[in-house]
């Protein structure tokens, strides 16, 4: 199961991701909470991130990546992991995405803490934590005051009031939020990863509503997921030997068979034409055999000619006689 945790500085998702931490056993990657445990170790990207959080601005883009792809990189985080306070912006995401796919552990879910201003503003500004670092537990003094002003209730260590959560300087981080970080909402809704809780009531209330989340529409699908994951990767296992390929080939060969096929049925109808053609050329040539005929009626007319002239011979000896 593999999360980023969104929300406005004070909704209340660092509190919401340890108690995810408890319940799926998986590792919280807080920038935060590695950021400022560089700060108190007083090292170069602890300088800088101190300078940026100070002036109510979020630290660089080339600081937060590098802690976190190291962070990523260890064997707790093969299994899932939730990103809190990361990544705070489109570039950032996408280098994200990028990262996760070249690892095979892209993102399933971006859940949404959701929060009024106002509120922000008291819970940020009346936000006090353990100081002693086993112990970590946070207190609002509007909200969750301690029972003894100043005290943990749990371990007895004094509390802290962090510099960065004075009113000036949370307003400028909530403009910056709006600015930079919220267009992420969108982000991810585009890739239908997005969901959304509200942030208001107790913690356990929140919790439940985020399990509920969880349980109902992601965990089916990461199970989903996992399966055509072991599909397509049992597939590529078996692509040396892909006697599927051969099938293609069988298909176009049955085409061109095909076609032959129909051509000649074609080819027999201009054949029957030039045989008809052929046969009434002689029958022009036996029209014309009867005209040596008419040749033959005009040599009998002599014939009848010779047979005239006794008649003539018979007449003239007539003649004679009546003289």
């Amino acid at each position: 199961m593999r999360i980023v945790l969104l929300g406005a500085p004070g909704s209340g998702k660092g509190t919401q991701s340890k108690l995810l931490i408890e319940k799926y056993k998986i590792p919280q990657m807080s920038t935060g909470d590695l950021l400022r445990a560089a700060v108190a170790a007083g090292t170069e990207l602890g300088r800088k991130a101190k300078a940026a959080m100070d002036a109510g601005q979020l630290v660089s883009d080339d600081v937060v990546l590098g802690m976190i792809q190291e962070r990523l990189g260890k064997p707790d985080a093969k299994g899932g992991f939730i990103l809190d306070g990361f990544p705070r912006n489109i570039p950032q995401a996408q280098a994200l995405d990028a990262m996760l796919a070249r690892m095979g552990q892209p993102l399933q879910l971006a859940l949404l803490v959701d929060v009024d201003t106002e509120v922000l503003m008291k819970r940020l500004t009346g936000r006090r934590t353990c100081s002693n670092a086993s112990c970590g537990a946070i207190y609002n003094i509007y909200f969750s005051a301690p029972k003894a002003p100043g005290k943990c209730d749990k371990c007895g260590s004094s509390l802290s009031h962090r510099s960065d959560d004075n009113e000036n300087t949370v307003r400028s981080r909530l403009q910056v939020y709006e600015q930079q970080t919220s267009p992420l909402v969108s982000y991810y809704k585009a890739q239908g990863k997005l969901r959304t809780v509200r942030g208001t009531g107790s913690v356990t209330e929140i919790f439940k509503n985020i399990t509920d989340i969880i349980e109902v529409q992601m965990r089916p699908l990461a199970a989903a997921m996992s399966a055509a994951n072991a599909a397509a990767a049992a597939k590529g296992g078996a692509t040396p030997a892909k006697p599927a390929k051969a099938k293609p080939a069988a298909k176009p060969a049955a085409k061109p068979a095909a076609k032959p096929a129909a051509k000649k049925p074609a080819a027999k109808k201009p054949a029957a034409k030039k045989p008809a053609a052929k046969k009434a050329k002689p029958a022009a040539k036996k029209k014309a055999a009867p005209k040596p005929k008419k040749k033959a009626v005009k040599k009998a007319a002599p014939k009848k000619a010779k047979k005239a002239a006794p008649k003539k011979k018979k007449a003239a000896t007539k003649a004679k006689k009546k003289k």
